[in-house]
């Protein structure tokens, strides 16, 4: 007791004073010393936040009613958005004349029979027959190529009714003067003729296409 009363006297509190100094000096790294660290704020920011948008919102905006349908009928949302094939009914319709075109040109340049000739020079006006009832007097109808197979229409419907007439009447107007257009020199003049103007409406056509 008396050595308890001894400590406890204010003369020996340098010395406590110096013993926790040391002692927090020699446990310093090994534990922990001190007071314990306010981590409210640590729990506070892992907890979940409410944010508020900072723009006002319009309640309508995904109502169903305010939504506009796709204009799928539209020839601008189909030429424009879907990107449509623009090329013109019009080039479309020519390039398939080209086939027809140059199957005539086979059957002059091989020689081939008038059967054949006639045959596919009645193919070919009269599908040139249709792209003039469809285009004449149209905005189609100022392009050089439609001009050139308007011509070369009049040009195969001359040629092949010659060549359909010279068989009739060849042998019966050999000795007259009128029978000079249905002799095979004027007719094969004729026909190197038309075979110029429809290579020269194959270039035209494929140029435009």
């Amino acid at each position: 007791m008396f050595l308890v009363f001894s400590l406890a006297n204010p003369s020996y509190a340098w010395w406590w004073d110096k013993v926790d100094k040391t002692l927090e000096a020699e446990l310093k790294g090994k534990g922990y010393a001190g007071t314990l660290p306010d981590i409210t704020n640590d729990i506070k920011s892992k907890q979940k936040k409410v944010v508020t948008p900072i723009f006002e919102s319009k309640e309508t905006f995904t109502n169903p009613s305010d939504l506009k349908p796709v204009p799928k009928d539209d020839p601008a949302f189909i030429n424009i958005i879907s990107k449509k094939d623009r090329t013109s009914n019009y080039i479309i319709d020519a390039i398939e004349i080209i086939s027809l075109i140059e199957r005539l040109v086979d059957t002059i340049e091989e020689n081939s029979s008038v059967q054949l000739f006639v045959t596919r020079a009645n193919v070919l006006t009269m599908n040139l027959d249709y792209l003039k009832t469809k285009y004449d007097g149209k905005p189609e109808s100022y392009y050089e190529s439609f001009k050139k197979l308007m011509e070369v229409n009049q040009f195969v419907k001359t040629v092949s009714q010659l060549r359909r007439e010279a068989v009739l009447y060849q042998r019966y107007l050999a000795y007259q003067s009128t029978g000079s257009i249905y002799n095979p020199e004027n007719i094969s003049q004729q026909l190197e003729f038309l075979l110029e103007e429809l290579n020269t409406a194959v270039i035209m056509l494929k140029q435009e296409s």
